[in-house]
């Protein structure tokens, strides 16, 4: 019959319940982060599909503006390369960036080079501070956003006074151009700005925000208007959507490190996952007090020494040596009981014949029961020390 022994829990040993208790914060942390970022991905993902394409119907596409400018008879081709904007450049062409900071310094320079001088229109949509300046020399972004995103025109441009109120609070600038039309300003900044170009009749328009060219946005106030102003002054329109596929840019981009390719959202939501990382070590972290003196030796209570003797043990799988220890001990405390001096209590030709005729029992049960050997199994191990403990047992009843 095999014993299963059970052994008591102590303050080293936590149960599964006081290690749940202790780390249910952080795991219900983790889980509503994951389920956070995956439900943001999924807006993103569904709501920002086609932004900005004219071929897009969805709420922050494109189509519609490019629908009314073909009524109107503006034909609209979309390119994705470097070159195929810079070769359409020309004067009855009106040429619209999407994602200007997509592009790199280079391709900037490039761009602008080819535009400034082609008697054209370019309409660079939210250009930021990492484009406008190459694009637009002398026009900077301000770092602070509009508070509005309906602003009125307060400005002579005829387009923007013909259209009225318009969707274009966002990215606010400044400019060095005296000659520029400063439109739709916010807090004394203007969102929309027009260069004149050096020579011909072209020039560069920056807008501040792409609400009034989305489809969602486009019957709202004098969007629609402003947009039509804007893209349909020449019959031709070249809708440029920068791609990281552009083959202009793999020279550059081979030059940049793995951090200059990452979005900056990217690096934000890395830098708060490590303060969150940090904040909850502190919050977790063991609080250590003043020192105490404490005289030695310390006395530490015997069943957890044999508790941590034991798990040490079965850690290891060393049965061979958990039954020499406990055959060792047995034997140990038996010699004195039978008249054995300690000296010779591990000596099987003194202590086994005493123990025969104490017991008056067969001395080859106890050699294998005490000098036998190792278990090969838990259950064996068990079982010997059951009987070992019965065996003390005996000897010591009267």
């Amino acid at each position: 019959m095999t014993t299963e022994v059970t052994l008591p829990s102590t303050s080293a040993s936590p149960t599964a319940r006081q290690v749940w208790i202790r780390g249910r914060g952080i795991a219900l942390g983790l889980v509503l982060l994951l389920a956070a970022a995956v439900a943001i991905a999924v807006i993103r993902s569904d709501a920002r599909h086609g932004e900005l394409d004219p071929r897009s119907a969805d709420p922050y596409g494109s189509r519609a503006v490019a629908a009314l400018l073909a009524d109107r008879g503006v034909d609209t081709r979309v390119v994705a390369t470097l070159d195929e904007a810079a070769d359409a450049a020309g004067p009855d062409t009106t040429l619209l960036v999407a994602i200007p900071d997509l592009l790199t310094p280079s391709q900037q320079t490039r761009l602008h080079s080819a535009s400034v001088q082609s008697g054209g229109r370019t309409v660079l949509v939210s250009a930021g501070s990492s484009s406008v300046e190459r694009l637009a020399p002398g026009v900077t972004a301000d770092p602070a956003t509009s508070f509005d995103s309906t602003l009125a025109p307060d400005c002579e441009l005829p387009a923007a006074r013909r259209a009225g109120t318009a969707d274009t609070g966002g990215i606010r600038y400044t400019t060095t151009h005296l000659d520029a039309d400063e439109c739709y300003p916010s807090e004394r900044l203007a969102t929309l700005l027009r260069l004149p170009a050096p020579s011909g009749d072209g020039d560069t328009v920056v807008l501040g925000s792409p609400d009034i060219l989305l489809n969602q946005e486009l019957d709202r106030h004098g969007n629609a208007s402003l947009a039509l102003q804007l893209l349909g002054s020449r019959p031709h329109l070249v809708w440029y959507l920068p791609s990281l596929a552009d083959t202009t840019a793999a020279t550059e981009e081979e030059e940049r490190s793995l951090f200059d390719l990452l979005p900056s959202g990217w690096l934000w939501g890395t830098l708060q996952l490590f303060i969150a990382a940090t904040l909850a070590a502190l919050w977790r972290a063991r609080r250590l007090g003043p020192l105490v003196p404490e005289k030695l030796p310390v006395a530490i209570r015997a069943s957890e020494t044999v508790e941590g003797r034991a798990r040490l043990y079965r850690k290891a799988n060393a049965r061979d040596r958990a039954a020499t220890a406990l055959r060792s001990t047995t034997r140990t405390r038996l010699a004195p009981l039978v008249g054995i001096p300690a000296p010779q209590a591990h000596a099987p030709e003194a202590l086994l014949p005493a123990l025969s005729a104490h017991l008056q029992g067969d001395g080859q049960s106890l050699h294998a029961l005490l000098f036998g050997p190792p278990p090969t199994d838990d259950a064996a191990l068990i079982k010997l020390a059951d009987q070992l403990d019965a065996l003390e047992r005996e000897v010591r009843r009267p």
